[in-house]
């Protein structure tokens, strides 16, 4: 049988064009289908949550708990579903679009629902909590500020930030919607699992998905770390790296998620920062080249 690499496996031999297998077009699917999939779970699971906590078992729920993993996981699927799908060269509008209706749902949806469940609805009313309005209407700002971040990444085509970084480098305009919804996630999963009932915390909560909503519909430039290369060689130092931070998750997985998500969140805060501290003592500098939006 003929050596054949993995990547020329995925190609049609009777096509002259050298078009991928029908069947490779499958595979970034099966991926997006386990992000809706996880993303209904995670829907399920904060409703089971909240049904019982209202029964009066207010200690550690493991259905927020479980609705938290399955936004995590779903992260994890959606970061490979592109990278499959361009080392395959299986791109297509409808893998796009079908992508960005699974964001809505286990990106938007779902952490929005697990958001006022674990992080409002056990509150005790009063003050700005008062019949968690101001719950309904923050949950509901993320769920619309992610919805208009996919949109406007579909419809634009290299999105200048206010804050061009080096035109070598590709980066995403905003804070990507599965990165807001980590941080949702991993907030949930570190707490235990145990439902906010200080307004105090719930404020704070509130304040948080502002901020992560703010974000989201920015122009603000974070990293898309497009420059890694799966299929290159890669130095021992890099191999140390992966597999101590796997160590880290598989046995330290609360604070080391939390502090991932949160580190990421706030490179965006932190760069925006920096640029502007150095226009401010480099007024004359010449502004470097707008880079492009990656998927």
């Amino acid at each position: 049988m003929e050596n054949l690499s993995w990547r020329q496996r995925f190609y049609d031999p009777r096509s002259p064009a050298r078009r991928p297998r029908r069947a490779a077009y499958a595979l970034p699917t099966l991926f997006t289908a386990g992000n809706i999939f996880l993303g209904f779970v995670a829907i399920l699971r904060s409703i089971e949550g909240a049904l019982l906590g209202a029964s009066g078992q207010l200690g550690r729920n493991p259905h927020f708990g479980a609705a938290a993993i399955a936004i995590g996981v779903a992260v994890v699927l959606d970061g490979l579903d592109g990278r499959i799908a361009r080392m395959t060269n299986t791109v297509s509008d409808f893998g796009r679009e079908m992508d960005s209706l699974a964001d809505v749902i286990t990106f938007g949806i779902a952490p929005a629902v697990l958001a006022f469940t674990w992080g409002v609805q056990f509150v005790a009313s009063g003050g700005i909590m008062q019949d968690h309005r101001a719950g309904y209407f923050f949950a509901f700002l993320f769920l619309l500020c992610g919805a208009a971040r996919l949109a406007r990444f579909n419809v634009q085509t290299n999105p200048i930030p206010k804050n061009p970084g080096k035109a070598d480098r590709k980066y995403f305009v905003g804070l990507p919607i599965p990165a807001a919804a980590a941080m949702v996630a991993a907030i949930v999963y570190a707490s235990d699992s145990v439902p906010l009932e200080s307004w105090i915390f719930s404020v704070l909560w509130l304040a948080l998905l502002a901020l992560l909503s703010f974000l989201m519909v920015s122009t603000w430039r974070y990293p898309s770390f497009k420059e890694l290369n799966l299929t290159r060689p890669r130095s021992p130092l890099t191999l140390i790296f992966f597999g101590t931070l796997i160590y880290l998750i598989w046995n330290f997985s609360q604070p080391v998620l939390l502090a991932i998500s949160s580190l990421y969140v706030s490179t965006g805060i932190a760069i925006r920062a920096g640029g502007a501290i150095r226009r401010r003592f480099r007024p004359h500098a010449t502004p470097p080249q707008p880079e492009h939006q990656t998927s």
